[in-house]
């Protein structure tokens, strides 16, 4: 696999830090979760591939032995407030003097400086501070976030991963590592770089939900069918907006054209008028396989379900029948593997990973007589 042989030490935290380690996982990285004493006995929802070991960093010597882990390592993935690492003698400046090559990530809400690097966030404070929150909604109602997903995880989590990926290759040239210190906000705000790009265009110069993108043009909504499920529609060209014309029964030469902004909350009516009129099913049969840019709102458990998905192999089931999607994206020669596995214990492999790391049996009992580390090895359903 393409991270074959680089060794990850993720400090837990919560689902932006651990999707992350889980991206790198999945495409071949040995990723060591180092958890906290006393902290959710399942280490989360996305540890796949992961090993775990419990350390207590309230202790010196746990602050020691992480120094000493990370002088092996390759990343450290790290998701504390800023300055919580440099309270405990962990911050760059000092892993960085004992091991160059290490690429130090640090994934926080606001980063690690400005105004409020220092204070508590989530997904919808950095996704209202990057300004996108303001464009997300209907005009008339309050701006909601699309779950949490744009800050969280496409903000923080994927472009953490793209920096870890764009260190770990300038390491190859220069031998050495660097800090990445990735803003969720910033990151929300740089996936945003089409919408500021084209401010000037007139493309959202509407309120919000009446722009050609954000749900105002009758030809990119959503509509409700007959059976009370929904249909997208994103016929934005002009051929593929005739093919809906001819899908829905219309004629193009009784309607309005087709970006006379003023005639959408009509034409809106209209489309709805027709979509109600038969089942979802029956809109799939008139629309699958042409260009009109028209698809079926598919639950997640349809998603798996649907032929395309199927085909492509687009989701995966683990050990424990769980179905989720199959990582992204697919790569020719060294594509990933993710586990199959169940998520490790807490502190399942702790002694295992101190063993590879030079720990000798003496050490590691007395650090599990200190509680410095926490041992759990899983026992047997007889």
């Amino acid at each position: 696999m393409a991270l074959r042989g680089i060794l990850v030490l993720e400090l837990s935290g919560l689902a932006p830090g651990p999707f992350c380690g889980m991206i790198l996982a999945d495409f071949g990285a040995q990723v060591v979760r180092v958890d906290r004493p006393g902290s959710r006995g399942d280490g989360g929802v996305m540890s796949r591939g992961k090993r775990s070991l419990v350390l207590d960093l309230k202790q010196p010597r746990g602050v020691s032995v992480l120094r000493r882990l990370c002088a092996r390592a390759d990343v450290l993935l790290e998701p504390f407030r800023c300055g919580v690492m440099e309270k405990m003698q962990l911050g760059p400046e000092i892993l960085r003097r004992e091991n160059p090559r290490l690429i130090y990530a640090r994934l926080t809400g606001f980063g690690q400086s400005g105004k409020f690097a220092r204070v508590a966030g989530h997904d919808i404070n950095y996704l209202a501070l990057s300004g996108i929150l303001s464009k997300l909604g209907s005009t008339g109602e309050s701006p909601h976030p699309p779950l949490n997903l744009l800050a969280d995880f496409s903000g923080g989590s994927l472009v953490c991963a793209l920096g870890i990926m764009m260190a770990l290759f300038e390491r190859t040239r220069s031998g050495k590592g660097q800090v990445i210190d990735a803003s969720m906000v910033e990151g929300t705000a740089y996936l945003s770089s089409f919408l500021w790009k084209t401010l000037k265009s007139g493309l959202w110069e509407q309120a919000p939900g009446k722009n050609l993108l954000d749900g105002g043009a009758p030809f990119y909504a959503t509509y409700r069918t007959a059976d009370g499920e929904f249909m997208a529609v994103g016929a934005i060209e002009p051929q593929f907006y005739q093919l809906l014309i001819e899908g829905l029964g219309l004629k193009s030469d009784e309607l309005p054209n087709q970006m006379s902004v003023a005639d959408w909350p009509e034409m809106k009516k209209k489309f709805a008028d027709v979509f109600a009129k038969k089942t979802k099913a029956e809109w799939c049969k008139i629309f699958d396989g042409t260009d009109a840019c028209v698809t079926p709102v598919l639950s997640l458990e349809e998603a798996v379900r649907h032929e395309h998905n199927r085909e492509r192999g687009s989701f995966i089931t683990d050990g424990s029948q769980d179905v989720s999607p199959r990582p992204a994206p697919v790569l020719s020669d060294t594509p990933a593997r993710p586990s199959a596995q169940r998520d490790a214990f807490m502190g399942e492999h702790s002694e295992e990973i101190l063993k590879e790391f030079g720990f000798s049996q003496e050490e590691i009992n007395q650090l599990k007589l200190d509680k410095i580390i926490t041992t759990n090895r899983p026992t047997a359903n007889l």
